[in-house]
């Protein structure tokens, strides 16, 4: 029974790490975490009323991704993106996900890109919402679930890696702009190609969506 409570007290702790690091990611990714600087894990852990521990834990697997890095007796710096980044993840991600676009349309069960619709429309309605924790969560479960229909698990770990590192600064500023919702409604026009089998044109659509996320970026995004 030692043995049990033990491991059911691991994996309580492991739980908590994990949602203290996702906690992170949407924190980085909104901007509320700024690019360059430092924060110590017992200052985030009183933002969440929890032990420095789990934070410290947490902030460790942002580092292995490259979104912090350690700061030896102050904590974690925040990344900085620079333009150049920008580009080459942009140009990584266009070369992987514009012809898996196309490949997926013409063999993609049918039913599988219908299952879709819903976290499309959830993109559209967290933009429209000002909702940008539910936008970045299902913009990613979009298109990650779109490779999935590719079978090929790396391209899924390599697109969500470089979705994690070519996070969106100033999310804020581009909401109040308006200028989220006609990206999210561009998922649904992706989507109506490919159910169409219109593959050139999907993949036409997946480019210029990465351009313009691209382009937002460019707005608010990294530092020359």
């Amino acid at each position: 029974m030692g043995h049990l409570k033990q491991r059911n007290l691991i994996t309580a702790t492991e739980r908590l790490r994990d949602q203290v690091a996702h906690a992170l990611r949407a924190a980085l990714i909104s901007g509320e975490l700024r690019p360059g600087e430092v924060y110590s894990a017992p200052q985030l852990a009183e933002d969440f009323g929890i032990s420095a521990t789990p934070v410290r834990e947490a902030m460790l697997d942002l580092a292995r991704e490259g979104l912090v890095e350690p700061v030896r007796n102050k904590g974690f710096r925040v990344t900085e993106v620079n333009e150049r980044d920008l580009d080459q993840y942009t140009e990584i991600r266009t070369l992987i996900e514009v012809p898996m676009t196309g490949r997926i349309t013409r063999a993609a069960a049918r039913e599988d890109l219908e299952a879709l619709r819903p976290v499309a429309e959830e993109i559209v309605r967290a933009a429209r919402d000002h909702d940008l924790i539910g936008y970045l969560e299902a913009d990613r479960q979009f298109h990650l679930t779109l490779l999935a229909l590719s079978g090929n698990e790396r391209l899924v770990e390599t697109v969500g890696d470089l979705r994690k590192r070519s996070r969106l600064y100033g999310l804020t500023a581009l909401d109040e702009r308006g200028d989220l919702i006609p990206s999210a409604e561009e998922h649904l026009e992706l989507l109506d190609l490919m159910l169409a089998g219109d593959a050139k044109g999907a993949e036409k659509c997946m480019a210029r969506h990465l351009g313009h996320v691209r382009s937002l970026w460019a707005k608010d995004g990294g530092k020359p």
